[in-house]
């Protein structure tokens, strides 16, 4: 039984690392945004987005912190992500709307220049 419990916490792990992970790459791709590009787009404002996905980041990281407590200390897996698991599923929510529906909509706006039709010198 323990043997299963290992298994289920160490791909809950990996889930949770990879919803950490693509959550922290939209709150710094939204940070890295200039605020009028959100309303150029039709989006979201800037402050609103980085207080979702804050949010999102905090929640995904409490979540891949309990899975790992689980995955290293036997027994605890009753303790696994008992009032994290839906806060876990809105962050991954939040952070593939931003990433499918947002970044798209502001690329080429991030203030890095560009210059033209075929991108930067």
């Amino acid at each position: 039984m323990n043997l299963i419990n290992g298994v289920f916490n160490l791909l809950f792990l990996v889930l949770a690392a990879i919803i950490f992970g693509m959550s922290v790459y939209a709150g710094v791709h939204a940070l890295r945004v200039p605020a009028n590009a959100f309303v150029s787009a039709g989006k979201l404002q800037k402050p609103l987005w980085l207080l979702i996905l804050g949010l999102a980041t905090l929640f995904s990281g409490a979540g891949a912190w309990t899975y790992f407590n689980a995955f290293m200390i036997v027994g605890a897996a009753e303790f696994i992500g008992i009032g994290l698991g839906l806060f876990s599923i809105a962050a991954v929510i939040a952070a593939t709307i931003y990433i499918v529906d947002v970044k798209p909509a502001v690329k080429g706006m991030d203030g890095r220049g560009g210059g033209g039709p075929y991108g930067g010198w």
